[in-house]
């Protein structure tokens, strides 16, 4: 059901003020773009606050907003956990990777997380290679994620087929990240980051309020099943019931350490402008997006209760679940402006890491496999019109894999998050932390990792469910590949572990040569 006529002229205008302003930017961030640095990490130029809100919205994606609501609307309070989770992620990611890969990018000269893993496993080919193309793989995943998400909003919007908002929305997308780079996507994110943040702010309270309050939710939900109003379900015993203390567990060590390797948001270390910004950053980025994710989650359960009560009648679609922020605040709003507004909002949040995801995509091939192993020589331009057209073909294949997605939008993302964790989380953790971490490890361990993950994830969709996540089987298989084939394997020269800042210790110090 698309919005009244009156709404949808209003949302309307409003999308395309937005798409203007997101393409002017695009524009203007060209002209600053003299080299394939400027490109990809914006001239490692970020300052705090836009590298701050950069890292928030390179998070902030689909799930948030139209995932993370469609969560809320069918587990209730045990699916809140993802909520304190999900920030956390943005704390680890700064945290346990910012200080040494920033100073490390700063003195090797590294763009990407394929340079860390060069210099610091001395292998500049295998490991590189396969961690690029692991890097392209899952954020392809992602990506079909991203854009389901943004084709539910514009459906929503004007009842228009789902290839048609698929259509719109990559247009969009591609358009200002291709002539912009890093330079787009940080200006871009600074301002949809704006409009998430205080429309949250502004559309959350009027859904809990028409929905009667928070005490009236806990009401109705715990007369639809008690456990809805637990902290978690004792047993999976329905298809909603699966957040058990089992799988929470697993989850939590799936956002958390998942979501932080993630090559798009990791990527945002290199390019911020200074070293002591990882001092307050984790805490700021945590606070915004705590706040951001409890009241989306929230809103999800005031959804529910919406239609439980009969203030709002439901979609009847097998993913009706992702439309429930949508419905809520149609049927909430006091004023249709307030609801093109809140179209804006979701566009705003899942467009934010759907930009990163393709710039990282065309980072990984122009940079890690065309300039180093392909073409050595390669000039500049050439690297970022390699970028450039990787970025086209990674939009290209995205909406085409988006045409028939999954019935549950988060599932998509948990896949996404999943491989990503078992890609990346061991050879990155302990090529920064265990010195005695080999590339022979790394390479093995990534292999593994991503091998059974995605046969462990056919797994567990299609034949039976686990009693945990499947992503946490596959990570636990890629440890003890990491430990068993690093102490068979000749250590790394102490020169390449010093240059790295190798060792149990968070921040860059001095080592013995």
């Amino acid at each position: 059901m698309a919005l009244a006529q009156e709404s949808t002229f209003i949302t309307l205008a409003l999308i395309v003020v937005y798409f203007v302003v997101l393409l002017g930017i695009g524009i203007w961030a060209s002209k600053k773009i003299k080299n394939s640095e400027d490109y990809m990490l914006a001239g490692r130029s970020l300052g705090f606050w836009l590298f701050t809100l950069l890292i928030v919205c390179s998070i902030c994606s689909g799930m948030t907003l139209v995932g993370s609501s469609g969560f809320g609307y069918t587990s209730g309070w045990p699916g809140i956990w993802e909520q304190i989770f999900v920030p956390l992620a943005a704390v680890f990611c700064i945290i346990f990777f910012g200080s040494k890969l920033n100073k490390i990018g700063r003195e090797k000269g590294c763009m990407t997380l394929e340079d860390y893993f060069a210099v610091r496993y001395e292998n500049n080919r295998e490991l590189r290679a396969l961690s690029a193309l692991a890097s392209i793989a899952v954020s392809l995943v992602y990506l079909v994620g991203q854009y389901t998400a943004i084709s539910i909003v514009l459906i929503w919007v004007f009842g228009i087929e789902h290839w048609q908002a698929l259509l719109i929305s990559g247009i969009i997308i591609t358009v200002y990240t291709v002539i912009g780079g890093l330079y787009a996507v940080s200006w871009t994110g600074l301002v949809q980051g704006l409009i998430l943040i205080f429309g949250v702010l502004l559309v959350s309270p009027f859904i809990l309020s028409y929905a009667g309050g928070l005490e009236h939710i806990n009401t109705v939900l715990a007369s639809i099943d008690p456990n809805l109003v637990m902290p978690a379900f004792p047993s999976a015993y329905a298809s909603y019931a699966y957040c058990t203390p089992e799988f929470l567990f697993s989850f939590g060590i799936l956002l958390i350490v998942g979501l932080a390797c993630a090559p798009h948001i990791m990527s945002n270390v290199f390019a911020a402008k200074k070293i002591s910004y990882f001092k307050w950053s984790p805490l700021v980025a945590f606070g915004i997006y705590l706040v951001i994710m409890f009241l989306v989650k929230l809103s999800g359960m005031g959804v529910r209760v919406m239609a439980e009560d009969g203030k709002l009648d439901m979609i009847t679609s097998s993913n009706a679940q992702d439309f429930a922020l949508m419905y809520g605040i149609q049927a909430a709003a006091p004023s249709i402006f307030i609801t093109g507004l809140f179209a804006v909002i979701v566009l705003s949040a899942v467009m934010s890491t759907t930009d990163r995801l393709m710039l990282t995509v065309g980072t990984e091939f122009s940079w890690n496999i065309f300039k180093t192993m392909l073409k050595p020589k390669a000039s500049e331009k050439q690297v970022v019109l390699v970028s450039q057209i990787c970025v086209l073909i990674a939009a290209v294949v995205s909406l085409i894999l988006a045409i028939n997605p999954p019935e549950m939008l988060a599932f998509l993302i948990w896949v996404g998050i999943g491989l990503m964790l078992c890609s990346f989380a061991v050879p990155l953790l302990a090529g920064l932390y265990w010195r005695r971490a080999t590339a022979a490890g790394a390479i093995a361990s990534m292999a593994v990792g991503l091998i059974s993950a995605i046969g462990l994830g056919y797994y567990y969709q299609f034949v039976e469910k686990l009693p945990m996540h499947f992503s946490i089987y596959a990570l636990a298989l890629s440890i003890i590949t990491m430990v068993v084939v690093s102490l068979m394997t000749k250590k790394n020269s102490d020169a390449a572990l010093n240059d790295t800042y190798t060792g149990p210790f968070l921040h860059p110090r001095k080592l013995n040569k």
